[in-house]
């Protein structure tokens, strides 16, 4: 009785269709970008706006004022009387009603002067001039509520967090392209109700929602791919990631042509419902249906990819076996019982942690840091591109370790040298934070590919699965981190992501080399590595 990989071999380990099936699931790479990044144009910050005086509204409305008009007679004599408040976050400690002047209102209080000047804090009575052009102006993510924009993307992490492990483990058990299939159907319905959200709680649920059935879709895309090509094709996950990056390139174009957060978020939300027809092309995991023991399927699936490819097969595959090693219930105990084991288990959350908090810090902090942002941004994504090109010429010459150490340094060095750049200069210090961009996006593919190459067989699937949780932590972390810390100093997180960077760099380079090796069957050959 044959088993599943001598069959593939005989029907073509990446033939025709595994090329076609692989297209089409890449294009889940570009709608997960959309999902991962859009924080940074669904969350700008708005141009102009103030906090408005009680009565104001009702004064502007029978005076016949502008915008223009109320906020002069709003912040003007605010600032005046005190150069330090812009009028965003605080207001003059007053009350408008009907004996207000409409040419004069403010002679109704005396002398405004800066010492009988008294300030209200603002809290929910904020004007925009484009009052939904993002979720700040929207939800009033300003001022003192502006934690809760680093909040929306916490519970966005959060969802891929539970996204994880509960559709992980639902694709294990219901099949493969089913959860793809039903991820892709929630990714599009949360998005549309994230756009009309009533209010900011109803956007930070469907967020979350769509967080967990985002991460189903890019976890069973990948686990498709991989178990219906050979198992020579270990560089795959490196070359999803491209359409990931043309994901993140295509997004300012987006943002830069719809005019709303509304619009953008429907954008790229509503492509999700185009995959459901995948259905009609895309097969369920034959190495699945037959850890499902459902055989015959899995040989007629076979059959198909083997007349697609122009291959075929002989008539005597009529069972087929598939070896079936996994530990029944393994724990994190199992990955860390063994020294080497323990030592990789350990550096490999780490990397992820690192990688994760760093790429996503850098995303965002494009948003902040002023400038062209959709310039920016596209060339921050297109920045990747050469990463995944090193990745390729590289790992199979000089080996996984010393590319994924290397590029964990440049990434921190970057960093650190960003942070002390001087603002008049923006081409050097674009440069060099582009140096960053493109090392710590090499670290966090490198990782995947190691990850899966430093486990076992019996335990592969559940190292790698809790290894990558940590990357999620730290996409909880990242926004957290990055916002409240430039609070203090714009360049604080820098000195902070090059720390991370540098000492994960020299932690990896602990790791065994796997450049040309079987992969481990058991734990006894993870130990034998050097």
């Amino acid at each position: 009785m044959p088993s599943f990989d001598e069959v593939l071999k005989e029907a073509g380990e990446f033939g025709r269709f595994q090329k076609r099936v692989f297209f089409l699931l890449c294009q889940t790479g570009i709608t997960f970008s959309f999902l991962f990044a859009s924080v940074v144009f669904l969350g700008q910050a708005p141009d102009n706006y103030w906090c408005r005086i009680p009565g104001a509204a009702e004064l502007s409305e029978r005076c016949g004022w502008t915008l223009e008009e109320e906020r002069n007679f709003t912040v003007l004599p605010l600032h005046l009387g005190n150069r330090s408040s812009s009028g965003e976050c605080e207001r003059l400690d007053i009350v408008w009603d009907t004996s207000i002047s409409c040419a004069s209102p403010l002679s109704h209080y005396g002398n405004l002067s800066a010492r009988n000047l008294l300030l209200a804090t603002c809290h929910d009575n904020w004007v925009y001039k484009q009052p939904h052009s993002s979720i700040t102006s929207e939800y009033n993510l300003v001022c003192g509520n502006a934690w809760m924009l680093d909040l929306s993307q916490a519970i966005l992490n959060l969802g891929f967090l539970a996204g994880a492990f509960t559709l992980g483990y639902a694709a294990d058990r219901y099949g493969r392209i089913c959860i793809y299939l039903l991820s892709c159907l929630g990714v599009g319905i949360c998005g549309i109700i994230v756009a009309f959200a009533s209010n900011f709680t109803v956007f930070l649920i469907f967020r979350f929602l769509q967080g967990v059935f985002g991460k189903g879709t890019w976890m069973t895309c990948y686990v498709i791919v991989t178990e219906i090509v050979g198992s020579d094709q270990r560089i795959i996950g490196i070359v999803i990631q491209i359409f990931f990056t043309l994901g993140i390139m295509i997004l300012p174009g987006i943002a830069y042509l719809v005019p709303t957060w509304q619009g953008i978020q429907l954008a790229i939300s509503l492509p999700n419902f185009l995959f459901l027809l995948y259905y009609w092309v895309v097969p369920e995991s034959p190495r699945w249906l037959l850890t499902r023991r459902k055989g015959e399927k899995a040989l007629e699936i076979m059959h198909n990819i083997a007349k697609h490819n122009g291959k075929y097969l002989s008539p005597h595959y009529s069972e087929i076996t598939v070896s079936n090693e996994e530990v029944s219930n393994p724990s994190f105990l199992d990955l860390v019982r063994t020294p080497r084991m323990r030592r990789n288990t350990l550096i490999l959350m780490y990397a992820w942690f690192t990688s994760a908090l760093i790429y996503q810090g850098l995303v965002m902090r494009l948003g902040i840091v002023g400038g062209n942002l959709y310039l920016d941004f596209f060339i921050s994504g297109a920045v990747e591109l050469p990463a995944a090109f090193l990745i390729l010429v590289t790992i199979d010459r000089i080996g996984r370790r010393l590319p994924f150490g290397i590029s964990n340094i440049v990434a921190g060095i970057a960093c650190l040298i960003t942070a002390f750049l001087p603002e008049d200069i923006p081409w050097l210090k674009t440069t060099v934070a582009t140096l960053g961009r493109l090392g710590i996006t090499m670290a966090f593919e490198i990782v995947y590919l190691v990850n899966i190459e430093l486990y076992p067989t019996t335990l592969r699937n559940f190292g790698v699965s809790l290894c990558s949780s940590l990357c999620d932590l730290g996409g909880i972390i990242a926004p957290f981190l990055l916002f409240r810390l430039a609070a203090i100093w714009l360049e604080l997180p820098l000195i902070i992501f090059s720390i991370l960077a540098v000492v994960c760099g020299l932690l990896v380079l602990l790791l065994p080399e796997t450049k040309g090796i079987s992969l481990p069957e058991t734990v006894e050959d993870v130990e034998q590595l050097s």
